[in-house]
């Protein structure tokens, strides 16, 4: 920051808010702190009284707090995002499209470690609808030095960018049903619906809904018939738990899948089942989907549904912040549900 005469500051940074009164009429700013004086500024800034003013050079190898919130933003953006205008001095990024986040945590803190850089981001590998704001970046003065932001920008070349959003497959999803009480007709099926209507939510095509029995044998075929009708995504609900009757991950093991994992330090969702036959995931989901509106469900298939690769360590990581506090209001995914790995 210098002083210089008035007559000398275009093309520099105010570094402060400059007052205009009108007397009986108004008080106010006239010229905001960041403005960069343009010579038509010269008179009314003598008008008002100014005949020096406190300024940032940026000749001097400076740069304006929004060109340098620009610069670190698009360097630091990857795909699937939008990025908006200065306010403030502030770059927000917001999704452009439907999909799960991913952040860079490592890349974000070197990023804010380099001083006088702020960028704050969500909790990555969740789902975030088109139109979401995701992060916002900016400096802390009014200008910085351009090594800074070159030191910046190099750091982000080299690495990669710290936000992206990865966007929805619409997949064709099989449902099976299991359950000899729905199957015979003694109660009506209530989760087929329930994911049916999750899966529609992320622009997917259900195939169809085949009820089982509790029969091992009847539900590996149920899935194999989803395979053949060309399914990319398959769910089993139901019959997930130690109850001798409950034989749904016996079940997917027959079918010829792999099993990823079974059981989900996740409430609720501790009795998740995760497995792939070929490509193709098949998950087995336990009784509590159907009745909360935040679950082991809204965490891991959408990860799926981007291309991701789901592992038995990523599921195991979930724990921290896998616990559902049970809200009157619930407010997920705007909590930190699932937000821990």
């Amino acid at each position: 920051m210098k002083v210089i005469d008035v007559d000398d500051a275009v093309g520099t940074v105010l570094c402060h808010d400059i007052t205009r009164i009108v007397p009986g009429q108004c008080k106010g700013p006239g010229f905001r702190r960041g403005h960069v004086v343009r010579p038509e500024d010269i008179p009314e800034l003598r008008r008002i009284g100014k005949e020096h003013l406190y300024v940032f050079d940026l000749a001097d190898g400076y740069v304006h707090e929004d060109d340098a919130a620009r610069r670190i933003a698009r360097a630091a953006a990857g795909p699937g995002l939008c990025l908006d205008e200065p306010v403030e001095g502030k770059i927000t990024f917001t999704a452009a499209v439907d999909g799960v986040v991913e952040i860079d945590a490592d890349r974000l803190l070197a990023l804010n470690s380099l001083g006088d850089i702020l960028f704050a981001t969500v909790h990555g590998n969740q789902l975030a609808s088109r139109g979401r704001k995701l992060a916002g970046v900016r400096v802390l003065p009014l200008a910085v030095p351009e090594t800074l932001i070159l030191k910046a920008e190099r750091l982000l070349e080299e690495s990669g960018p710290i936000v992206r959003v990865r966007p929805l497959k619409a997949a064709r999803v099989g449902i099976v049903v299991t359950g000899s009480e729905v199957y015979n007709g003694l109660i009506e099926d209530k989760f087929g619906p329930v994911v049916h209507d999750k899966f529609r939510s992320y622009g997917c095509t259900v195939l169809g809904k085949r009820l089982v029995s509790d029969d091992q044998a009847m539900t590996a075929g149920a899935i194999r018939d989803c395979l053949e009708e060309g399914a990319e995504f398959i769910v089993v609900t139901g019959g997930m738990s130690v109850d001798p009757d409950d034989r749904t991950p016996a079940a997917i093991r027959a079918a010829g899948a792999q099993v990823v994992t079974y059981g989900a330090p996740i409430f609720p969702g501790a009795m998740f089942m995760l497995a792939h036959i070929g490509d193709v995931p098949v998950l087995g989901l336990p009784g509590c989907v159907m009745y909360y509106r935040a679950s082991i469900f809204d965490m891991v298939v959408p990860r799926l549904l981007c291309g991701l690769d789901v592992t038995r360590d990523n599921i195991l990581a979930l724990g921290y912040g896998g616990f559902c506090e049970g809200c009157a209001v619930c407010r997920y995914p705007a909590c930190g549900f699932g937000k821990g790995a």
